[in-house]
């Protein structure tokens, strides 16, 4: 019987990886402080959990809304949507809730990973089996992945590493690295995507990186397919250097937490206010002003919008009560209220 592969990452901790890593503990800082034992951490977890399996499920073509998704995920049914878009989703949510439940799980073993496989799979994946390593040859675009024979030997190393060694890095890390080296192995026939994004988020669990479960890296992976495509291929094209995806993953992180500090701020202001949908650009917004005020020519390249765009992200905030203009005619600012 042949040993595992030894899995040994390669990568650069670069100037930039260091940046982000420093504003990625900044503000997860801020979150938890934020978070601490108030009563509607649930909600932003419900609201995580929706945004991460639309998004994840999206990824592979899954043509549900958010807000479709949002609906399953509190029970509710869409009778319009094919029966398989809403077992893939009601199927993702439900390993969701099993990596929640597992959070503290100190080693992710084989059967670990085949549990989340058949939880994601049943009745809708095309190609099996559930609860095994593929026993044949697949193809993903240009990447051919190891032969059918060396996947199990070649996941083994892997979960030896994130078991072992992997520990000692920084979660964002560790994280990162699982999810490229997974979909390098392609251990299945199918899904691999989703199980792979399962993985590298119970790795943020494991590591008490997300410890309310209220992230949704994929959100930003959806928002920048084509990218996180790209990101992943240039690691193949570079012989296996993962730099730059770990470069691109702490980037997502990154804006990920900016998003969450804006809903922690909006959620709480919100049980004053009322509901109020937002659109990445407004929670973007609100994280901005969070810094300080913020005239419409600096909101304009901040986000990287027309005036008239500006006007158009600034006034359902003003209606709501969540921000508020500052100052005379043409010197006034927005700031939070």
């Amino acid at each position: 019987m042949n040993k595992p592969a030894v899995y040994e990452p390669k990568y650069l901790v670069t100037a930039h990886l260091l940046r982000l890593l420093e504003s990625i503990a900044s503000l997860k800082t801020k979150i938890e402080l934020s978070t601490v034992s108030v009563a509607w951490v649930p909600t932003l977890a419900k609201d995580a959990f929706a945004r991460t399996a639309h998004s994840s499920t999206a990824i592979e073509g899954n043509p549900l809304s958010l807000k479709e998704v949002q609906i399953l995920a509190e029970g509710g049914d869409i009778p319009q949507a094919r029966p398989k878009h809403i077992k893939e989703v009601t199927n993702y949510l439900a390993a969701l809730k099993f990596i929640s439940e597992h959070g503290n799980k100190k080693t992710i073993s084989a059967q670990d990973v085949f549990k989340i496989y058949t939880v994601i799979g049943k009745d809708v994946l095309d190609r099996g089996p559930l609860g095994a390593y593929r026993d044949y040859q697949v193809y993903v675009g240009d990447h051919v992945p190891p032969k059918a024979r060396d996947a199990g030997r070649l996941m083994e190393g892997l979960l030896e590493w994130l078991n072992g060694r992997g520990q000692a890095l920084p979660a964002v890390f560790s994280s990162a690295i699982l999810h490229y080296q997974f979909e390098y192995i392609h251990p299945f026939g199918d899904g691999n995507g989703r199980a792979g994004r399962l993985l590298a988020l119970w790795e943020l669990y494991r590591r008490k990186f997300d410890t309310h479960h209220i992230f949704s890296v994929d959100e930003v992976f959806l928002e920048n397919r084509q990218r996180y495509y790209n990101a992943l291929d240039i690691v193949r094209k570079e012989n296996e250097d993962l730099t730059s995806w770990l470069e691109f993953s702490a980037e997502a992180v990154e804006l990920t937490l900016e998003r969450v500090l804006s809903r922690v701020e909006t959620v709480r202001i919100s049980e004053k206010k009322g509901d109020i949908a937002l659109s990445p650009k407004q929670e973007r917004f609100l994280n901005l002003l969070q810094a300080g005020p913020l005239g419409i020519r600096e909101i304009q390249v901040q986000l990287d919008v027309t005036k008239q765009g500006a006007h158009f992200l600034i006034k359902p905030l003003l209606e709501k009560d969540l921000i508020k203009r500052v100052g005379g005619h043409k010197t006034g600012k927005y700031t939070l209220v």
